[in-house]
């Protein structure tokens, strides 16, 4: 069995998306993610010119193998390019694989260790009583989890609040929107958020919020402490990861779940904050983190200590990744809860798939393989349209992280 073609699929339903298919000598093709949003192309590079051509003529059921082939070989490890390139070639591969043996991908990964995947879905507004609101929707539609994010007084294009309901993407221009950042104006104003929601919702439902990596220590900590008696599912994002050691101080000053790692790509991103049991959920992702085969390496280190897995789910990962996610989620044993930002109806016929939200909770099928596929003569409709994500600046000019 020989991988005869390896292909790059790029398209825009709305917001862009980068797909590797690989076909067999047998007809079997599998399908993985390789989108990095606001830097597709660089991705799309990477897989033409230097993956693709590796892939020809290699076993696909040589999965780990190949995971380090492309890994160790290329000398210049990691990143967010190189191992989202990895991630669009493991998933693919283990698509094959499970569709070769007849199997929904969980039963390839050991099984079932759970009937449905608990999700949250995202709820905005432009101040307080619209996040009110959106957060009573979500309850409605069947959801048991909820992020809530709000417009700050004082602060234009707060992070977290979207143009729309539902379907949220901030990348929104050729060139990156710059937005103006107040830190005291969100602390003053996130326990005024929380303590209005759980007058109106009470404890029966969990809530989560994301501060998007916009504090620093110390500012994280007080955050934290502030939302504790709200009880929040966890306080993702507080303060940028680059310096793991930072979670020791937060730590120290907060029993506020925190929950990390939407932009890891490897374990080493991690290591620290899980040995040390500085975090309570590892978001890490199947398309950022090296494919399946890596984040399960992860998962298992943290379950080593207890800790929960809560992946990525937002628009900028295609149906792809969601679709392989949730039988991740199905199979790893120290699971806690997957993201689930619903995509636009123009992104779903793109990406014909077979999970389904109920209850709130998403299955993901029974279909052979990762049960996502991509309608090529659909997607090359949308053609690529350039856009980036916006950037950030405090009230003085200074930049700041988004």
């Amino acid at each position: 069995m020989r991988i005869v073609d390896a292909k790059v699929i790029v398209t825009c339903p709305g917001r862009n998306f980068v797909t590797l298919k690989i076909v067999t000598d047998q007809g079997v093709h599998g399908i993985g993610d390789a989108t990095l949003n606001g830097r597709e192309q660089a991705v799309v590079a990477y897989l033409n010119e230097h993956v693709v051509p590796l892939l020809i003529g290699r076993d696909p059921r040589k999965i780990e193998d190949t995971w380090q082939f492309l890994y160790r070989g290329a000398y210049w490890r990691r990143g967010p390019v190189t191992m989202r390139a990895i991630a669009a070639v493991d998933v693919a591969l283990w698509d094959i694989k499970a569709k070769m043996a007849g199997l929904p991908l969980y039963d390839m990964l050991g099984g079932k260790s759970r009937e449905g995947v608990l999700v949250y879905g995202h709820a905005n507004g432009g101040d307080i009583a619209e996040t009110l609101d959106e957060v009573e929707r979500y309850i409605g539609l069947g959801y048991k989890a909820v992020r809530a994010q709000s417009g700050i007084p004082g602060v234009d294009k707060a992070y977290g609040v979207g143009r729309g309901q539902m379907y949220y993407e901030p990348a929104d221009a050729t060139l990156p929107t710059e937005t103006v950042w107040s830190t005291s104006k969100y602390l003053n104003h996130a326990p005024k958020l929380f303590d209005a929601l759980r007058e109106r919702v009470g404890f029966g439902v969990e809530l989560l919020h994301d501060a998007h990596h916009r504090l620093t220590p110390m500012e994280a900590a007080r955050l934290g402490r502030s939302l504790e008696p709200y009880n929040l599912f966890w306080l993702e994002d507080v303060t940028p990861a680059e310096n793991q050691e930072a979670f020791r101080l937060i730590r120290q000053h907060t029993t506020t779940p925190l929950a990390v790692g939407e932009i890891f790509n490897t374990i080493w991103d991690c290591k620290d904050l899980l040995q040390e049991q500085l975090i309570d959920f590892i978001r890490a992702t199947i398309v950022g983190a090296g494919g399946i085969t890596h984040l399960r390496r992860i998962a298992d280190f943290a379950s080593v200590w207890q800790i929960r897995t809560g992946c990525h789910g937002a628009t900028d990962l295609s149906p792809v990744t969601m679709g392989a996610a949730l039988h991740f989620d199905s199979w790893v044993p120290n699971f806690g809860i997957q993201e689930y930002m619903r995509h636009s109806p123009e992104t779903d016929a793109v990406f014909p798939h077979a999970y389904r939200f109920e209850d709130g909770l998403l299955f993901p099928g029974e279909t052979p393989g990762h049960g996502v596929d991509i309608d090529e003569a659909l997607a090359a409709k949308y053609p690529y349209e350039p856009k980036q994500l916006p950037v950030a600046r405090l009230e003085d000019g200074t930049m700041w992280n988004w």
